[in-house]
């Protein structure tokens, strides 16, 4: 008999996430003014991770196109040489997929459904699933790595998953 291949969506924690990299809010962030006091800087929300030959951090901003639920995962990568920051810049949620490793291969995946205006960042060497708007398309500030080496490593599973709602 196979296992179980439905993946049930989680509402995002900081708990439940951390095994994976770390939740960007304000919440429970520490902070303080700056700018004579008319901004709040909410400081070191996440870890920046870079690793190998001439390792630079990059800013980007990704579109991603919506994803309809419930969702065929196929394939999960990681990021052997960095993190992963993903800031939306629209007020919409998102799909936060990702895995633990075990000996080089990902395991059970899990979703988390990740609300609007918050941001993870995903550690290095992290399986996860690809950039996954939902509802409409959506941008994302992107923080990750640039330099030399291959920092990307694919994973198609033989027997695909299905996320969906709970």
């Amino acid at each position: 008999m196979t296992e179980n291949r439905t993946i049930v969506i989680e509402p995002l924690t900081k708990s439940g996430f951390a095994p994976f990299g770390q939740v960007l809010t304000v919440e429970g962030a520490h902070h303080y003014p700056i700018n004579g006091g008319m901004t709040e800087r909410y400081h070191d929300l996440a870890d920046v991770a870079l690793a190998g030959e001439n390792a630079r951090p990059l800013i980007s901003i990704f579109r991603g196109q919506p994803y309809a639920l419930p969702l065929t995962l196929k394939m999960v990568e990681r990021h052997p040489l960095g993190s992963q920051a993903f800031m939306p810049l629209s007020a919409r949620p998102f799909l936060a997929i990702v895995a633990p490793d075990a000996g080089g291969t990902p395991q059970r995946p899990r979703a988390f459904l990740v609300p609007s205006g918050i941001g993870i960042n995903i550690g290095i060497n992290v399986w996860h699933g690809v950039l996954t708007a939902l509802d409409a398309e959506s941008d994302f500030l992107v923080v990750d790595r640039g330099g030399d080496g291959n920092n990307l490593e694919e994973h198609f599973f033989k027997e695909h998953y299905t996320v969906r709602m709970p």
